[in-house]
């Protein structure tokens, strides 16, 4: 199963007749079939902002720090309703007569985005994704589908092109992590539903990225010996321990530890783990 195919917002029944946000990658906007990117470093640092609190209102002191950090210009009240203002506009014009433009509200308490439900790439990426587990134990061909379109949504770096603030580095960072753990299911399902070649060379290329992911290490040592390379299994381990002890001064877990015994011994049981996530592990 290949669960790498990009899958258009449409295909997903997400856009409907209003604008669709992506911020998983650099920011876009899509209109139907029309892709708008934001100009405008400030521009696009506020609609992010908005973005990822949708519906609630963000006082203005924490847009100030968004958009100029510590050193706000003389006139940065000003400046923040003059770019509330034009992004208001902008957004009206990306929407055309055809579509409906989300609100840009003023409140007592700061600005507020008001976004229909399933609007923006993450709220789509956290909904397929939580479906995903919810039938990955009595459906994971099902939930392996489900993982891929998750995947799919992503085109790099969440927030690309945005100005790091504390509130944008924060849910890039949260982001991220989401992100990865999705991609540990899928190839925690790979293992038992997909080609085990390429889920090992993909295990083996996630292990090398990510070298502190003790997950991405047990799921690799107990693919490898379900393919009868028992001692790439084990190596797999010495190397990952050699680079915890040399870097980090760590031993490895004390589930790690298991499962290479369990290797060692050839234990019947790392044949038959089923569909339980984590079972094996």
């Amino acid at each position: 199963m290949d669960v790498s195919s990009a899958a258009h917002p449409e295909q997903l029944g997400v856009q409907g007749s209003g604008l669709f946000f992506r911020v998983l990658g650099p920011l876009e906007v899509h209109a139907g079939d029309r892709v708008h990117t934001m100009t405008g470093s400030l521009q696009r640092t506020l609609l992010t902002s908005l973005l990822i609190s949708p519906g609630q209102p963000l006082a203005a002191e924490q847009l100030y720090g968004e958009l100029w950090g510590e050193n706000p210009p003389p006139t940065f009240e000003n400046s923040l309703q003059a770019h509330v203002y034009r992004l208001r506009r902008t957004l009206q014009k990306l929407a055309g007569p055809n579509r409906t433009a989300p609100e840009l509200l003023t409140r007592s308490s700061g600005y507020a985005l008001d976004l229909r439900a399933g609007a923006i790439d993450a709220e789509t990426f956290r909904g397929l994704s939580s479906r995903a587990r919810e039938c990955m134990r009595r459906e994971p061909e099902r939930a392996y589908r489900l993982f891929g379109e998750a995947l799919s949504l992503w085109r790099g770096e969440p927030l690309q092109g945005v100005a790091q603030g504390p509130m944008c580095q924060s849910m890039a960072l949260a982001l991220e992590e989401e992100h990865l753990a999705v991609v540990e299911d899928t190839l925690w399902l790979g293992m038992q539903l997909a080609d085990p070649v390429h889920t090992i060379s993909e295990l083996k290329r996630m292990s090398s990225i990510h070298p502190w992911r003790e997950r991405l290490t047990e799921m690799l040592m107990l693919a490898l010996y379900r393919a009868g390379r028992q001692a790439e299994a084990v190596e797999a381990y010495n190397s990952a321990r050699l680079r915890l002890v040399n870097e980090l001064g760590l031993e490895p877990s004390a589930k790690l530890r298991r499962l290479l015994q369990d290797i060692l011994n050839q234990d019947p049981a790392l044949d038959f783990a089923g569909l339980v996530p984590g079972a094996a592990l």
